[in-house]
C-alpha cells in the first residue's frame, strides 16, 4: 500500500455519488419535475382563462412527437457524454465552448423560473384551502416560505431520498389525475368535444402560445439524462427513462386535458376564468363527492412540493457541473461526502428563491398570475429555446464524432426535429402576448426574451474571457468528470485534476 499522501482534497467532494438510480428512479424525477397535478389542475385552467384557446390536447401530442424526435439524437449522445450539465455540456462540445456556456446560464434562469414560480402556485392556491380547511387565514407568503424551507432541506440531503419523496407523492397525483379523468366522462353535462383535439390549432392564431403551454408539461424529460452521472448503467437508463417519461405525459396530460375540457360545458374558458384550478376538482365533484375533492386538493399542493424539489435538483446539479468545470467558483463544483449532493449549489438556489419570494411579498405582486403562470410560461420559453440550440449540437457533435451511431440517430432524427423545434421556437415568441394575456408589446413580451438574451450573451463572452485568461478552465468545459477521465477531448489540466475519480469514488 502506498503511503504517498493524499491529495489535498477528497475526490468525493467534487463527484456526484455513482450508481444511485435506476429507470424508475429517474422516471420518478422526469415526471416530478413534470409535475402531473399541477400541469393538469394548475397550468391547463389557468391557461385556459389567460388564453383563450381550448386545443391544448393535440398540443402536447404534438410536443410529445417532436421531442421524441429530438430525444432520438439527445439519448444516442448521452451514450457518448455523461454529464450532470445535460444541454450545456452537449452544446459545448457539439457547437462550442462559448455557446455551451451561454446556454447554461440561460438554462439556470429557465429553470430558476418554473422553481420559484412552483413556490408562488402554492402559496396562492394553499392559502384560500387552510382557511377552508383550518380556520386559518394564513399569508400566500409565509406557506410559500415552509415550502422553501423544505425544499432547501432535501436539497443537501442524498439524492436517493429525494427520489423516495418524489416516487410516493408521484403515484398519488398520477392515480388521482386518471380516477378524476375518468369521473370526468360519467359528467352529467360531458359532451366528447373535438376541439381539444383540433389540428387546426396548431396552424392558427395563437398556435405558438399553445406550444409554450405544452412544453411546460414536459419540462423535465431531458433531467434523465442530467442524472445519467448517478444512474446505475446510464446507457439503458437514461434512454428508457426518457422514452418512458415522454410517452406517458403526452397520454395522461392529452386524456386529462380532453376529459376536462369535454365535461366543464361550453363555456369552459369563462369556467376557468372563474374557478381557477379549482376547474379540475369541480368538473369530478358530483361523481366523487367531497371528500375526494379535498384529497385532491391536498395532491395538489404536495404536486406543487414535488415539482419544487424535481427542479431544485436540476438547478443545484447545473451549478455543480459549472462550479467543478471552474466556469463558476470552484465552490460549486462540491458536494457532501457520503451522499453525493451538490450542496452549494442546492444552498445558492435556496438563497434566490428566498430573496424573490420576499420581493414578491413586499411588492404586494400576484403570486398565482404574475409568479406561477408568468413564470412557468417564461421557463417554458427557455427551455424550448434550449431544447431547440442543443438539437442543432446534436447534429454539430456527430458530424465530428460519426461513429457509434446509424445514420437515423445521428442525422436522420436530428434534422427533422431540429427543423420542427425552429418552428415552434419561432411560433412561442411570436405569440408571447397571447401567452402571457396582455397586449402586444407590454412589458412581459419584451422582458423575457431580452432576459434570456442577455443573460446568453454575458455567458459566451465570460466563455471567451476563460479562453484568454484561464486557457486550462476553458479547455475542460462541458467535459464533466466521467468523460475527463476518459481521455474523449483534451482537458489539459482538469482532465488530471479528475483522474482519479474512477478509483476513489465508487
Amino acid at each position: 500500500m502506498s503511503t504517498t499522501a493524499s491529495p489535498p482534497q477528497s475526490q468525493l467532494s467534487s463527484a456526484l455519488a455513482r450508481d444511485r438510480l435506476g429507470v424508475a428512479a429517474v422516471v420518478f424525477f422526469v415526471m416530478s419535475a413534470a409535475a402531473p397535478l399541477t400541469v393538469v389542475a394548475g397550468v391547463v385552467p389557468t391557461g385556459l382563462a389567460v388564453t383563450g384557446l381550448t386545443g391544448i390536447s393535440i398540443a402536447f401530442i404534438a410536443m410529445a412527437v417532436v421531442l421524441a424526435l429530438f430525444a432520438v439524437g439527445y439519448v444516442a449522445m448521452s451514450r457518448h457524454i455523461a454529464n450532470a450539465g445535460a444541454f450545456y455540456a452537449y452544446i459545448s462540445q457539439g457547437i462550442g465552448r462559448p455557446v455551451g456556456v451561454g446556454a447554461a446560464w440561460l438554462a439556470l434562469l429557465a429553470y430558476n423560473c418554473f422553481q420559484i414560480a412552483a413556490y408562488g402556485g402554492f402559496g396562492a392556491i394553499a392559502q384560500p384551502l387552510f382557511k377552508d380547511w383550518f380556520g386559518v387565514d394564513i399569508q400566500w407568503w409565509i406557506l410559500a416560505l415552509v415550502c422553501w424551507a423544505i425544499t432547501a432541506i432535501l436539497g443537501v440531503r442524498d439524492v436517493a431520498v429525494n427520489g423516495k419523496v418524489l416516487a410516493t407523492l408521484l403515484v398519488a397525483e398520477i392515480i388521482l389525475v386518471v380516477v378524476f379523468s375518468f369521473a370526468d366522462l360519467f359528467s352529467p353535462a360531458f359532451h366528447a368535444s373535438s376541439a381539444p383535439l383540433d389540428l387546426g390549432s396548431l396552424v392558427g392564431a395563437g398556435s405558438g402560445a399553445l406550444l409554450a403551454m405544452a412544453i411546460t408539461g414536459f419540462v423535465g424529460f431531458e433531467q434523465s439524462v442530467v442524472f445519467s452521472e448517478e444512474s446505475r448503467d446510464p446507457r439503458r437508463t437514461v434512454s428508457r427513462a426518457t422514452y418512458i417519461s415522454i410517452a406517458l405525459i403526452a397520454l395522461l396530460y392529452g386524456f386529462a386535458a380532453w376529459a376536462m375540457i369535454s365535461a366543464a360545458g361550453d363555456d369552459v374558458v369563462g369556467r376557468a376564468g372563474n374557478e381557477g384550478p379549482d376547474l379540475f376538482f369541480n368538473v369530478a365533484s358530483d361523481q366523487l363527492g367531497t371528500a375526494a375533492i379535498h384529497l385532491g386538493h391536498a395532491l395538489f399542493l404536495t404536486s406543487l412540493i414535488a415539482a419544487m424539489i424535481s427542479f431544485h435538483n436540476i438547478i443545484s446539479r447545473y451549478t455543480f457541473s459549472l462550479g467543478r468545470e471552474g466556469v463558476l467558483p470552484r465552490a460549486f463544483g462540491r458536494t457532501v461526502p457520503g451522499t453525493g449532493a451538490p450542496k452549494n449549489g442546492s444552498l445558492a438556489q435556496s438563497a434566490l428563491g428566498l430573496i424573490v419570494l420576499v420581493l414578491y411579498a413586499v411588492m404586494g405582486w400576484d403570486p398565482l398570475v404574475q409568479m406561477f403562470f408568468w413564470g412557468g410560461s417564461a421557463g417554458g420559453i427557455g427551455v424550448l429555446l434550449l431544447i431547440t440550440v442543443t438539437s442543432i449540437a446534436v447534429i454539430g457533435y456527430f458530424a465530428k464524432h460519426p461513429t457509434g451511431e446509424d445514420f437515423w440517430h445521428r442525422i436522420g432524427a436530428p434534422v427533422i426535429g431540429t427543423i420542427l423545434l425552429l418552428v415552434m421556437s419561432y411560433l412561442a415568441l411570436s405569440n408571447i402576448a397571447t401567452l402571457f394575456g396582455v397586449e402586444p408589446g407590454s412589458t412581459p413580451t419584451w422582458v423575457v426574451p431580452l432576459a434570456y438574451g442577455v443573460i446568453a450573451i454575458a455567458g459566451i463572452i465570460w466563455a471567451l474571457i476563460l479562453r484568454s485568461s484561464r486557457p486550462d478552465v476553458y479547455s475542460g468545459i462541458g467535459l464533466g468528470a466521467r468523460s475527463a477521465t476518459s481521455g474523449s477531448s483534451g482537458g489539459g489540466g482538469f482532465a488530471a485534476a479528475l483522474a482519479g475519480d474512477s478509483g476513489t469514488d465508487r
